[in-house]
């Protein structure tokens, strides 16, 4: 049975980036999404993929910005902003995955009263993005080495936000690097926080919501905050790419 199971995922990997998103396990996906307000996708990028990805954060020519997360108090460790135009893999990401997110961000919309109205395609979101002002491209592509982490935080740009990014793991854990788990925590009214720890595979995602997701009580639906972040890398170098899908001011 491992044997099979191996072989289906190697068939899986070998299709086009937007057919392994369509192939995905989506209604699993989005009832871990509205019960925990993250879900991982199991491996969704090649091992070829993710290496040429952690390669490109040499090539400046390809980003439009660079952050040293010490110097603003993120964290430890840096991060790029790519450019437009997006990597293809990137760009392939952004569109076939938002369609598959959008009418969950429109029922939580609906849930916690905001009245926003996501439309079905990526490129109709961006539109109102770069409408308003926000024109700046948000993936990112995030290197660690030894002891740097990343503080918890929200990716927030402006007005127009889109609930839900995704986060892919380029590293290889136990090979590559050690510790460096992405972590999770929710703070519920009146409550402690809760964290949460997501272990990841090279080439996986993790879904999770960018700042508020609604829960249902015993008094009625309230919001939960959400903030992520990386806990210390012990050894080697981690690199994580970064969808968001609104654009930044």
């Amino acid at each position: 049975m491992p044997q099979a199971s191996a072989a289906s995922n190697h068939d899986f990997l070998q299709t086009d980036c937007s057919t392994r998103v369509m192939r995905l396990d989506w209604p699993r996906i989005l009832a871990d999404l509205d019960a925990f307000g993250f879900a991982t996708t199991g491996p969704l990028l090649t091992r070829e993929e993710c290496k040429a990805l952690a390669a490109s954060y040499e090539d400046d020519s390809l980003f439009r910005t660079r952050i040293v997360m010490a110097r603003h108090g993120f964290g430890s460790g840096e991060y790029k902003y790519l450019a437009y135009p997006l990597p293809n893999l990137v760009q392939s990401l952004r569109t076939s995955l938002y369609p598959h997110l959008a009418p969950l961000a429109n029922s939580w919309s609906q849930m916690t009263g905001r009245g926003v109205s996501f439309p079905d395609h990526h490129a109709e979101f961006l539109k109102r993005c770069h409408d308003a002002g926000q024109t700046r491209p948000t993936p990112l592509l995030l290197r660690y080495g030894q002891d740097d982490f990343n503080c918890l935080h929200q990716d927030l740009y402006g007005d127009h936000v889109f609930p839900l990014q995704a986060a892919f793991l380029l590293s290889d854990p136990g090979s590559d690097f050690s510790g460096g788990e992405f972590v999770l925590t929710e703070q519920r009214p009146r409550q402690q926080s809760r964290a949460s720890v997501v272990p990841l595979t090279q080439g996986e995602a993790v879904i999770f919501a960018v700042n508020e997701r609604p829960v249902k009580g015993t008094k009625g639906t309230y919001r939960v905050r959400m903030r992520h972040g990386v806990s210390r890398i012990r050894q080697g170098n981690r690199h994580t790419l970064g969808v968001i899908f609104h654009d930044g001011a």
